[in-house]
Order: structure tokens, then C-alpha cells, then sequence
């Protein structure tokens, strides 16, 4: 039997993979395996993969086709996540040096695969998919944190899955439809981040604003962050992540806006602004609808940094519904923008529609549509300058730190770089000095440490 008690994991993808990935290596670190920062020390390689998307997938298979192509004797490859989970046989043709599979629902049989692997004689075929069966719903994880700590941050998932129908996506696809995690192991989760000394806390889900509904909770987001607040009132920042239009209720503006720790920031990816486009999408239509719950939430929250993510080239989209959505970007000035070309992806309603926008003429439109932003984003920053702003500091050296304000969510927005070598992992207050299209410029602000 080969000995098996290093691993190297490779995390991909979006924060919710993030989290699973934090989570099989916590198993494995309890069952006495040890963590490698170099693949060439470890025996059991792993990639938790992406498959959202054509360049996701195709960067989970150049990774694994790396590892593939160093793997020595004794080392085993196991593709994780999405990509194994919506497309298998495609993976296996693709990087024929894949020891395993592994998908999304059930990486809390990580453990078991490893041991698996190292026992099997020599010459055995191991290639085939893991039976999902062995560990129905992940309970071999059930007491593992659905977290996943950067610096003074942290993730916390509250759900998994997705029950909406939206033509283009392949979410439902590969993880199956919403599960909300119990609000009881929610906030354990969140008590034992405070533990950790996190500053911030970011709740992610396919969609937040769903959670609880298949729990029978007509408000559910609301009521977590009701309860979270008062379980972890020493952690300063909860942000919110992946909200659904035409789910932002009373309650949920309400809620936000009556406790501080809540942060005055919202990403709600609307997709597109023209009605036609959306109802070939499959999405919220009512974009008048949208702006009036925009106009509530600027309102109730003072200073709201919005953040929105658009999709262009859809089948048919014209050039009148391209301008449509030019000038609603204009209309809102939103502070955040992500910008993606449409592709085809198999199995979703979209698929089947003739793709009548050229490629050239999608990323034409990406473009435009993040020139225009660019502008908005610039006048948004130089507003910052003069004022105050608590930065959470993620590095820092060569006589400069680099940090987050309430404004940023991690990796996707914009950077606050400060004079000075500051604490990482501390709030720190910061005048704002300069401003950059998507960054701002300041120094430690008289008074603080």
C-alpha cells in the first residue's frame, strides 16, 4: 500500500469553491494528512475546478493537465467540483491522467477517495467517477465550518444550489436546486470566525436573498442577519453578497440599514436593463421595478456602494437593446460593474438559441459598456477624496499598506492603498487623498494608531 499523508490543493474559481475547498482540507488535516505548498512534495493532488463557463473549464483543464503531465509514481490527481460534476466523461477524455473524480455535493468524501487510491494494486483502473452514494449530502462534513478565512476576512456560505431558472446559467445544472444550511449551524459557524479574530464577514450563496425559503422562512435573509448581528457583535463587517432582483424586500433594506455592522453595500446582478432581453433570459423583467428598489435602498443606507454585474451579446440582444443598457448604466451610476461576453453553455434553455451576435461585436460591447463605467467609477472615487474611510489592511510593505474599504468586496472591486506600514488584519481609519479609476489613495488619518 503506497503511503498517502501529503496533499497540494488547488482552489479555482468563485469564493463558494473557496469554501469547499477549506473544507476538504480540514478533513484531510484531521485524518493526520498534511498540507504542501509544492505539488512535487505531496502524494495526492487535488483541484477544486471551475465549469461555470468556456474559460473556466478550460483553465481547470490546463491545471490539471500540468499536474497531470508532472505527476511521478506514487502521486495521485483527483479532479473536485463543478467540472467533474456537470461533465465527467469530457474531463476524463480531456486530462487522461486523472486518477479521480469528485463533485460538488459530496467532497466530504474526500478522506475516503485519498485512502482509496493508496490502496488500490498497482495497475488499477481509477479513474471512474466517485460514487456519490457513499457519502450522501456530504455528512462526513456535517461538523466541518462552511468557511473559508483570507487575511482579517472570511467567507460563509449559507446555502448551496439554486432554484432559479435563468436561461443562460448552468448553475442549477451542477449544483442542484437551493438547500439553505440550518440558521443554528450558521451562526456556529460565524461564532467560531469570531474566534479566529476575522474582521469581516461575507456571506455567499447562488442567491443570498433565497435563503430559508426551503426552510419555510417567508424572510429568511433578514432573520439571519437579525440573529447574526447579535451572535458575533464584536465583528465589525458583514457584507452581502449575490442578491436577487426582486427579492430585496422591506424587511431586508430595513434590516441593513438599522444595524451598522451590516455594511452599506449590496452586489445585485441584474444581467441586463433592457425588458426583452431579460425575458429571453428568463429574468426579472420589470426594470422600472429595479430602479424604484434602488432608489428605497439608496434612501435607507447613505453612501451604499451598489455593485452590479451585466451580460452582453446574448442571443438577439440589437443594437437598441444594447443602448438601453448603455444609457441605464448611465441613468444609475452604479459604484461596481463586472462586464461578461454570452457563450453558449450545454444544457441551459439559452443553448438552444441561435447566436446571432459575432464575437467581435460581443467584446466590442464589453468595451464600450466598461468605458462607460470607467468614467462613472472615477467620478465615484475623486467624491471619496477629503473624507474618512475604515480601511481593513490585507498587506503591506516598501513603506505602503493595501486594504478595503466598506466600498470593496475582495478580489472583485477596487483597492485602498495607504501611506505607512499598517497592521494586517486591523481596521484602520484612513483619509482618502487621491483618487484612481478604481482605487483610492489616502494616509492614516490624524488620531489613528
Amino acid at each position: 500500500m503506497a503511503k498517502v499523508r501529503r496533499f497540494h490543493l488547488v482552489s479555482l474559481g468563485c469564493p463558494k469553491n473557496l469554501v469547499e475547498s477549506t473544507g476538504m482540507a480540514t478533513l484531510l488535516q484531521r485524518a493526520g494528512y498534511t498540507p504542501v505548498e509544492s505539488p512535487e512534495e505531496a502524494e495526492l493532488l487535488i483541484v477544486n475546478t471551475c465549469a461555470f463557463i468556456a474559460p473556466a473549464r478550460e483553465e481547470s483543464r490546463s491545471v490539471l493537465q500540468e499536474l497531470a503531465r508532472k505527476k511521478r509514481p506514487g502521486q495521485y490527481l483527483v479532479a473536485a467540483g463543478c467540472y467533474p460534476q456537470r461533465s465527467p466523461e469530457e474531463l476524463s477524455r480531456a486530462v487522461p491522467g486523472v486518477d479521480a473524480l469528485i463533485g460538488t455535493r459530496h467532497w466530504g468524501g474526500i478522506v475516503a477517495l485519498g485512502r482509496g487510491l493508496a490502496s488500490a494494486p498497482s495497475g488499477t483502473e481509477k479513474r471512474p467517477l466517485h460514487d456519490p452514494s457513499e457519502h450522501p449530502a456530504n455528512a462526513l462534513a456535517a461538523g466541518v465550518p462552511h468557511v473559508a478565512i483570507q487575511g482579517g476576512s472570511a467567507y460563509l456560505r449559507i446555502a448551496d444550489g439554486c432554484r432559479r431558472s435563468c436561461a443562460f446559467c448552468a448553475i442549477p445544472l451542477i449544483k442542484g436546486p437551493a438547500t439553505s444550511r440550518p440558521l443554528d449551524r450558521v451562526l456556529s459557524d460565524a461564532r467560531w470566525l469570531a474566534d479566529q479574530g476575522v474582521q469581516e464577514i461575507i456571506l455567499i450563496a447562488q442567491d443570498t436573498t433565497d435563503y430559508g425559503y426551503d426552510l419555510g422562512m417567508k424572510e429568511g435573509l433578514a432573520e439571519l442577519l437579525e440573529r447574526l448581528v447579535g451572535a458575533v457583535p464584536e465583528i465589525p463587517w458583514i457584507r452581502l453578497m449575490y442578491a436577487y432582483p426582486g427579492r430585496i424586500t422591506e424587511r431586508l433594506i430595513e434590516t441593513m440599514a438599522r444595524h451598522p455592522q451590516i455594511l452599506p453595500y449590496l452586489d445585485l446582478p441584474l444581467q441586463h436593463a433592457h425588458p426583452e432581453v431579460l425575458r429571453r433570459m428568463r429574468r426579472p423583467a420589470d426594470v422600472d421595478e429595479v430602479r424604484r428598489t434602488i432608489a428605497r435602498l439608496r434612501t435607507a443606507l447613505p453612501g451604499l456602494a451598489l455593485r452590479t454585474t451585466f451580460l452582453v451579446g446574448f442571443p438577439g440582444e440589437s443594437e437598441a437593446e444594447f443602448q438601453a443598457l448603455l444609457d441605464f448604466v448611465r441613468e444609475i451610476e452604479f459604484d461596481r460593474v463586472g462586464v461578461f461576453t454570452y457563450s453558449h453553455e450545454k444544457g441551459t434553455v439559452a443553448a438552444r438559441l441561435t447566436d446571432d451576435v459575432p464575437a467581435e461585436l460581443k467584446e466590442e460591447r464589453r468595451r464600450q459598456l466598461m468605458e462607460v463605467q470607467q468614467s462613472i467609477s472615477l467620478a465615484h472615487n475623486r467624491a471619496q477624496v477629503g473624507k474618512r474611510l475604515d480601511v481593513l489592511i490585507e498587506g503591506q510593505g516598501d513603506g505602503l499598506s493595501i486594504g478595503r474599504s466598506y466600498r470593496d468586496a475582495p478580489e472583485i472591486d477596487g483597492l485602498v492603498l495607504v501611506e505607512g506600514e499598517l497592521p494586517v488584519g486591523e481596521i484602520v481609519p484612513v483619509e482618502i487623498t487621491g483618487a484612481l479609476e478604481y482605487d483610492l489613495i489616502g494616509r492614516p488619518a490624524a488620531g489613528a494608531a
